[in-house]
């Protein structure tokens, strides 16, 4: 980092040295060291339910490929890949297979990245309507897909639409999990941009800081999913214009990244 690495800057500044946490998507798809440098979309990938034959494991080793392929941005070459991988894992497995929810994600995330929200959208409707029906509408699980779509309302500009997915996702995982978990503090920092890009910061302020107060207790205080909320806290002091307030969360979000 440079020598002005604890300067207060604007927002694309900041997320530029912490990748903002809008997004449960990249997660799927970036271990913490991996991943592109711009900001982007996120928790672990899910694989809920691995390829059950040989020939299915095909599918499996095309879109391993076309993730590679795209973190090195070569998307002339991902796409098919993608497409391959999703066309033969519904013919193996069916086209309601849980795994057949992975690469419909996987492909609406590659489009995502590129701004085709047209086209990623129902991929990930899709994948929702998969995970529901196989898992039930309260599971874990499902959560994933309500944030992948709540993200691209968000980005949108659909924040209602948004908000509400993140809402029931933020339900289900209390539900499911307990409301101290880091995958609900996860959806609270989700639900804690959102507030703040639309400029609701009395309703951001308390969501990033339970985010904090889950993570900093499940996880340590240099742990680096804790720079998430931090950045996020400094990021809504400065566009109140409360710099000196804000500055102590950033130092500590990059020293922490």
């Amino acid at each position: 980092m440079n020598e002005n690495k604890y300067q207060l800057q604007d927002e694309e500044s900041i997320q530029g040295h912490i990748i903002g946490e809008y997004y449960e998507i990249h997660q799927h798809f970036y271990s913490s060291d991996e991943g592109p440098k711009h900001t982007v979309l996120p928790e672990q990938m899910i694989r809920e339910q691995e390829p059950e034959s040989e020939h299915s494991h095909a599918a499996s080793e095309l879109h391993d490929l076309a993730n590679l392929y795209r973190v090195r941005g070569k998307y002339e070459k991902a796409e098919p890949l993608y497409q391959q991988a999703l066309q033969l894992g519904e013919q193996m497995l069916g086209p309601e297979h849980l795994y057949v929810a992975e690469l419909l994600n996987g492909l609406a995330m590659f489009y995502f990245e590129q701004g085709k929200y047209e086209k990623a959208e129902p991929l990930l409707q899709r994948a929702l309507q998969i995970r529901e029906q196989s898992l039930g509408p309260k599971h874990p699980d499902v959560a994933y897909s309500l944030s992948n779509l709540a993200i691209l309302y968000k980005d949108l500009g659909k924040y209602e639409k948004a908000e509400l997915l993140l809402q029931r996702a933020l339900q289900i995982r209390e539900q499911a999990l307990g409301p101290k978990h880091s995958h609900v503090a996860s959806v609270l920092n989700n639900l804690a941009n959102l507030s703040s890009e639309q400029g609701k910061y009395a309703e951001a302020e308390p969501l990033y800081q339970r985010a904090l107060q889950i993570r900093e207790r499940v996880l340590g205080p240099q742990h680096p999913d804790v720079a998430y909320p931090l950045n996020g806290l400094a990021i809504l002091y400065k566009k109140q214009g409360n710099y000196r307030k804000a500055e102590p969360f950033l130092q500590r979000a990059l020293q922490i990244r």
